[in-house]
């Protein structure tokens, strides 16, 4: 799979999709799509690649079944949609796509997640990303600080220098959810790593304390569960800069996940793992360790919590001694920590100590 195709090499690869089903019916056999199973039970590491990727197990969706036969038209109207969309050069987000469904009878997305989860199915099936399909998410992609100089192209068709510290606001450069080249290249840093931080007011408290520029380094806010531009913008920096990658999150099984979708690649997109995952990532803090150590202000863990650790103790992505050890003791001291709990020791704790010390264990 190349990064991005061009529009007539998406419609080609819909096409071909589209034919396939055609000649089944003409023979008289029932159209059929064969997907992989994205479960954490069906994705395993992939060495040459250093990212986890779906396994073997797969499902057919067959139109002899009705659940099957409506899928299998919602992605006839979809790739309807998305040749559409091509030919007059719009885009469309996830959710627009959702309400223009009301019009297809049958094909009628009733949920969401229906819609998401289609999308990602003909990525599989064709090869093509997303963004060939002109459609966008809902949620921004990163806030990013630093003395990073980025060429943007605008709607206009010029390309924008922005150099993501002197020509930019507080809130830093805002990332587009389309990172390519045909739309974003990266030009030059003076940086000697990136972190990337979970929550804004971490990544306020940072830009405050002018950690990027007392420490050589790239700030990028992920808001949460991160875009896919996100993660594809830092792997980029990773690999086209060799800027290494740090991670710092809140101490809870949620932000593991966090961590695992940028630095493994997350179960929903395994597809295109090799896309959007950081291999060489590291993870920061919080630590189950941090919160004893740090005597960090802390919640006891929720049942839901608890699932969670537990699930992840046989997710194949934190097999690792390490995690396996991290996630244990959380569960042991019954307790999660906020990144801002370091809060406690005063607004400049996390940068005049608690980060500096941490990167020096890391060797940067």
């Amino acid at each position: 799979m190349s990064r991005m195709h061009d529009p007539e090499a998406t419609k080609a690869a819909m096409h071909e999709v589209v034919e396939e089903m055609y000649n089944k019916m003409v023979k008289g056999d029932p159209p059929t799509m064969t997907l992989p199973v994205r479960t954490k039970k069906n994705i395993q590491f992939d060495e040459k690649l250093g990212v986890y990727k779906y396994g073997k197990r797969s499902s057919v969706r067959n139109a002899t079944d009705l659940g099957s036969a409506k899928q299998l038209l919602r992605a006839l109207h979809v790739i309807e949609f998305i040749d559409e969309m091509i030919d007059n050069g719009k885009s469309s987000t996830l959710r627009e796509m959702y309400y223009i469904s009301e019009a297809w009878g049958y094909g009628k997305f009733n949920t969401q997640n229906e819609s998401n989860n289609l999308a990602e199915d003909l990525e599989i099936v064709t090869r093509c990303l997303r963004e060939d399909f002109k459609l966008r998410p809902e949620e921004d992609g990163a806030r990013i600080i630093g003395n990073l100089t980025l060429r943007e192209k605008n709607r206009r068709g010029d390309w924008m220098t922005i150099n993501a510290r002197d020509d930019v606001g507080d809130s830093g450069y805002g990332v587009p959810y389309n990172v390519e080249l045909e739309k974003l290249e990266l030009d030059t840093h003076d940086v000697d790593f990136l972190m990337a931080i979970e929550t804004g007011g971490m990544f306020d408290r940072l830009v405050e304390n002018g950690f990027d520029e007392n420490h050589r380094c790239g700030l990028v806010h992920l808001k949460g569960q991160p875009a896919r531009s996100t993660r594809r913008i830092i792997k980029r920096m990773n690999e086209e800069w060799d800027l290494p990658v740090v991670v710092f999150l809140d101490g809870d099984p949620w932000s593991f996940r966090i961590f695992a979708s940028i630095a493994y690649g997350a179960i929903k997109t395994a597809h295109i793992s090799e896309y959007l995952a950081t291999p060489t990532a590291s993870y920061l803090g919080i630590t189950a360790d941090d919160i004893l150590a740090y005597d960090l202000p802390a919640d006891d863990l929720s049942n839901k919590d608890i699932e969670a650790l537990k699930a992840e103790l046989s997710d194949p992505r934190f097999a690792d001694h390490s995690w396996q050890d991290q996630i244990n003791m959380m569960l042991d001291i019954n307790k999660k920590a906020e990144q801002q709990s370091l809060a406690k020791y005063g607004l400049d704790y996390v940068t005049d100590t608690y980060l500096p010390e941490k990167l020096a264990e890391m060797g940067l």
